[in-house]
């Protein structure tokens, strides 16, 4: 027992003396990873979410914003990071980060946002919790302090924020608590300030991302309905934070004209950005036949490729395949009997019914496996015609839960085949946030009913400008309008 306790005894030691140490937050860092591990464990979750979030594709914006990101990330306590900043094409408003420098911010928040001083106030909020490395110091904790859970840390070597397909769940995208989003302020309110931004952007962000509080808290209210619980960037604070004005106003204050606040230069590289709901999020992967007369959701990522005998939808990484046939229907012939008839067996496992678009239809899995026989199929009865779809596994999963995962995917698209409708072969109606000068008789409500942006039409565009709940524009101002 001696010698176990000598052993623990020296596995702590070392690991104290090997501990790094924080110039952010000016301490040793007893968080038992290194920056290399961090960085690598950064780029895997961030490999994982480019590839099933939506980014938003426009280079001019995404340019501008890695640009203020750098700027304030050059300023930071760890500058010799490389760091990468990514818009996510979302209307909601929020931003986040990832260990070893990765930075995420919203299509959404950035339409709310009226300078790049106030971009700046994000990023650099963003840009502390990766200088303090909260992500890695909340795991630590989480593990606590006794020697059995230092031990498990080390020989298990325990990821940071949990799994990365449990991503959204984490702390890295709906906060750390209390102190440690004030430490990410107090250390990017001084980025900020090193940057030549005016700490106080800080204060006025937390006062539009309130305005958007209140306004959902009153829209729950009128439609009788629970409000959403707000998780985003700087949701932790009180409108009014008086330990949140300390740190910013810790950071020092630039004389008036050193201050960086660029409002017209937001304005230009934010004009014609995406307003809310993206007309191509929702069915981004649908695939719809002309001539045919019918449409189908593929997987998202999916590459599909119309071929002279089929429609074939492969996954990014070829290991899937949905293939699409159609043949002539045999007469009044059940759809069970159908399908089993185009593949000559007498049973189908976990097999069931179709009835989807007033569509009738069968699907099942094959009793037999090999290389060359599909994982599910589905016959669909559309008019004269029966369309066969038949989804394939090209890699053999190793475990079960990727084979149901696979089989879902499948399941999915063979659900929402359907016949296309006037509206599929429509381009969708995108709108986007443009900039006008308001004259003598603007007003937020006669806007608002030249503007098809749903019921609440004046007070988005009150929000979109800064003057929820009340307020008109000033003749020669510059204002957000939506088209």
């Amino acid at each position: 027992m001696h010698t176990l306790n000598k052993l623990l005894a020296t596995i702590l030691l070392t690991t104290a003396a090997g501990c790094a140490f924080n110039p952010a937050t000016n301490r040793p860092d007893l968080v038992l990873m290194s920056e290399e591990k961090e960085i690598k464990i950064g780029r895997e979750m961030h490999e994982k979410l480019v590839a099933s979030t939506p980014i938003y594709n426009d280079p001019i914006l995404t340019a501008y914003v890695r640009h203020v990101g750098e700027k304030i990330a050059k300023a930071s306590d760890r500058p010799d990071l490389t760091y990468h900043f990514t818009i996510i094409d979302s209307q909601d408003i929020n931003a986040f980060a990832l260990p070893g420098g990765y930075v995420y911010i919203n299509r959404g928040l950035l339409t709310y946002l009226q300078s790049e001083a106030e971009m700046a106030a994000v990023l650099a909020h963003e840009v502390g919790h990766i200088t303090a490395r909260h992500a890695v110091r909340q795991k630590t904790a989480a593990t606590g302090a006794g020697v059995a859970s230092v031990l498990s840390v080390l020989v298990t070597g325990s990821g940071v924020v949990g799994d990365v397909a449990n991503l959204w769940s984490t702390a890295a995208v709906k906060g750390y608590g209390r102190e440690m989003e004030l430490e990410a302020d107090r250390f990017g309110a001084q980025y900020m300030y090193n940057a030549g931004y005016d700490p106080q952007s800080m204060i006025n962000v937390i006062a539009l991302l309130k305005d958007q509080e209140t306004f959902a808290r009153r829209r729950a209210r009128v439609e009788g309905k629970k409000q959403q619980t707000y998780h985003g960037v700087f949701s932790s604070h009180p409108r009014n934070d008086v330990r949140l004005r300390e740190v910013v106003a810790a950071a020092g204050e630039l004389p008036e004209d050193k201050k960086v606040t660029k409002v017209e230069y937001y304005r230009e590289k934010t004009e014609g950005i995406v307003y809310g709901q993206n007309a191509q999020e929702s069915d981004k992967n649908r695939f719809n036949h002309k001539s045919l007369g019918f449409s189908l959701l593929f997987p998202d990522g999916w590459e599909v490729e119309n071929q002279r005998t089929a429609i074939v939808g492969k996954a990014p990484d070829n290991s899937a395949t949905l293939t699409i046939r159609v043949a002539k229907r045999d007469g009044n012939q059940p759809a069970d009997m159908a399908l089993r008839g185009v593949y000559d067996v007498r049973s189908l496992e976990e097999d069931e019914a179709l009835s989807q678009y007033r569509l009738e239809g069968h699907t099942g899995k094959l009793p037999v496996s090999g290389e060359d026989v599909p994982n599910r199929v589905a016959v669909l009865f559309y008019g004269s015609r029966q369309y066969i779809l038949e989804g394939r596994v090209t890699e053999q999963p190793s475990d079960t839960d990727a084979e149901t995962e696979y089989d879902n995917l499948f399941l999915t698209s063979i659900r929402s085949f359907r016949p296309l409708r006037k509206t599929d072969m429509v381009q969708p109606d995108i709108k986007r946030v443009k900039y006008v000068q308001a004259n003598e008789k603007t007003t937020f409500s006669s806007l608002a009913r030249h503007m098809e942006i749903g019921e609440y039409a004046e007070e988005q565009l009150r929000l979109l400008n800064g003057y929820y709940p009340r307020g008109e524009p000033k003749p020669g101002e510059w204002i957000k309008i939506v088209q």
